[in-house]
């Protein structure tokens, strides 16, 4: 396995495991008080319009071709560590 692809599928997991934890901060907030959900319904629109930001980095590393991908990679860490900071502050502040 090239170097790409072992990062493909080391930001395609995470990008899976973000996933299941919007869906929890979801459901948390379907059972919260109204007020509330307005709050978390807004914040858990702006994860998920982030995570389709980093699915569109992720096809553009996939569609990279070997040599150009590592340009990509800075760019693309940079979002996977602003969706991953959201996401830990969400869960926080959901709990």
């Amino acid at each position: 396995m090239s170097m790409k692809e072992a990062y493909e599928k080391k930001l395609q997991a995470k990008l899976d495991e973000w996933n299941a934890d919007i869906d929890k901060l979801k459901a948390r907030a379907d059972s919260a008080e109204a007020d509330a959900q307005l709050k978390y319904y807004k914040q858990i629109e702006e994860l998920r319009t982030a995570q389709d930001t980093a699915r569109k980095k992720l096809a553009e590393l996939k569609n990279a071709s070997d040599d150009a991908w590592e340009d990509l990679k800075a760019g693309i860490d940079s979002a996977w560590d602003s969706l991953g900071s959201s996401i830990k502050s969400a869960m926080s502040r959901f709990s």
